[in-house]
């Protein structure tokens, strides 16, 4: 999640959209016309750098910037209060609501990351542009409450990987170790 995953990610797989070429050329064009743009430039950055003062300055930036964008994105939906279902049980405006966190993050970080905090607003209505997060909140302060962890407490979330569908949450594979152990030694007895 944190390193070489996010960098991977960010840098190889997204800049090679296969499954998205369906019905349409339109993503593919794009994400190449994208690749060639973003090649120019770094070889005319290495160029006029070199390679290693580019390295040293753009690794870093990549793995800090990987790294932050994977960690809102997961903590925006492994946390302890969300929810998962499927039809004939799934609503979207409740499955929007609830199975996205509020990342209540403090101003700056809200700035830098463009209001993604209030990431169930979005799963709601991805049409609200994110310098209009913070009005929606303050409109409807229902919303505000709904789904809402702090720095402190996505610093928890990090061990919620498995959905245990008997207890409709999120558990560690610790947990899931435990309960597998203790159905075992029911079935012993």
């Amino acid at each position: 999640m944190f390193g070489i995953g996010p960098a991977f990610l960010f840098l190889l797989k997204q800049r090679l959209p296969f499954g998205m070429m369906r019905s349409n050329a339109l993503p593919w064009v794009s994400t190449i016309a994208t690749n060639i743009a973003v090649t120019v430039l770094t070889a005319l950055l290495i160029w006029t750098v070199g390679i290693i003062p580019f390295l040293l300055m753009h690794l870093p930036i990549v793995l800090i910037a990987g790294s932050a964008g994977v960690w809102l994105f997961y903590v925006q939906h492994q946390f302890e209060e969300t929810h998962w279902s499927r039809p004939p049980d799934w609503a979207f405006p409740y499955a929007a609501m609830h199975g996205a966190s509020h990342y209540d993050l403090p101003r700056p970080l809200r700035w830098m990351s463009g209001n993604i905090g209030m990431h169930h607003i979005h799963h709601l209505s991805s049409r609200v542009p994110f310098y209009r997060l913070p009005e929606v909140l303050r409109d409807h302060p229902k919303l505000a409450d709904v789904g809402r962890i702090s720095i402190r407490d996505s610093l928890a979330c990090v061990k919620l990987v498995l959905w245990d569908e008997k207890r409709q949450r999120l558990i560690s594979f610790r947990e899931a170790e435990m309960s597998l152990l203790a159905a075992q030694r029911t079935s012993d007895t």
